[in-house]
Parts: structure tokens; sequence; C-alpha cells
């Protein structure tokens, strides 16, 4: 796909982008329905999308058809995630993503605005006024579900950043448990050791 934008070759590339999208619906369907969903494919599958769509915003962010703070807010969002993740795995802490509304609201989004360039492009449709207000909804969604994934993942991990329970702040010594440790020995403990 990237290879037909860069080459002016918008037909191929919005009817591969159709493609893609019938397939990853049809193989998620089929997967289901005949219960052959697998742990390695959950895991993939999302990733290669998001990969492609990444793709294809900084493609056409490079021949200037969406707005590059747009392309950036993108790549920074899935780099965010991306790196929270590798992050909480070196921490050897479990992460357990949970896929959010506005996560499902902004893939479509970003799946919309990425069709509707490469159509008007193609050109397949006559060309949409709206595209600079598909950016902001899809900018604005991308802000938020970054911004709530962050704050999922800091509360998540928040107990690597916290002291450990064993070690005492600089100068101060723990607190003995015991009231017979806590005083200094006195010559009745000297006679019972005796």
């Amino acid at each position: 796909m990237v290879w037909f934008i860069v080459t002016d070759r918008m037909s191929a590339a919005f009817w591969l982008f159709v493609a893609a999208g019938i397939s990853d619906g049809v193989d998620g369907f089929i997967a289901k329905k005949f219960h052959a969903e697998t742990r390695l494919g959950s895991f993939l599958d999302p990733i290669a999308d998001k990969v492609m769509l990444v793709c294809i915003y900084i493609t056409l962010g490079l021949e200037e058809q969406l707005s590059s703070w747009l392309v950036i807010l993108v790549v920074f969002r899935d780099a965010l995630i991306i790196g929270g993740a590798l992050l909480s795995q070196l921490l050897d802490h479990t992460l357990r993503v949970r896929p959010l509304f506005i996560s499902k609201v902004n893939t479509v989004a970003q799946i919309v605005l990425a069709a509707v360039v490469l159509a008007e492009l193609a050109p397949i449709f006559p060309a949409v006024p709206l595209v600079g207000a598909f950016e902001v909804v899809v900018g604005a969604t991308t802000a938020i579900s970054g911004a709530v994934y962050l704050v999922q993942w800091l509360s998540g991990t928040g107990k690597f950043f916290d002291e450990p329970a064993s070690a005492a702040p600089a100068g101060k010594q723990e607190r003995p448990t015991d009231r017979t440790a806590a005083r200094p020995p006195d010559d009745d403990d000297e006679r019972r050791r005796a």
C-alpha cells in the first residue's frame, strides 16, 4: 500500500486498503466462528493492523495529504502504548490491556479518515470538504485514548515507583515492635543473662 501511495497509484492503494480491511474482518469472523483463535493470533492481528495504519498515516503525511500534527500524534500514541507494554515486561509486571470504547472509536475514525483520503486521491469519490473535520475527530480520539491508556498504565504499575517496605528513609531508624528491644539494657538484664 505504501508503495502504491508513493508511486501515485492511489486507486490501487485504495482498493488494497479496502481488501485488507475486508480480509481482516473475514479472518476474525472465521477464527471466532470455528473457535480457531490463538493467543499468538490475538497478539499479532492488532499489531499488524496498527503497523498498517501507522505506515499509511506516515506516508500520507510525507505526501502532504494529512496534517503533520495528526501523523505525529497517531505515531506518538502507538509508540506510547508499545513502550508501556515493553516496559511492563521489563519490570516483570503483568499488563492487562482492556480495549477501551474510545480506543475502538479512534480506530474506526483512523480507518475512515485513511479511506476517505485515499478515495479522494484515487479519485474514486469526489473531494470531501470534511477531511479537516475528520482530522480533528481522529486527533481528539487519539489524544483521549492515549491519555486514558497512560493513566491506566501508571495506576497499574505504581507499585514499581514506591519505596520498598523494608527500606527505611535516610536518617530514620525502624522502630522496634518489641517493648524490651526498645529500651536500653539495665542491671536486671545483666543478672538474667548471668
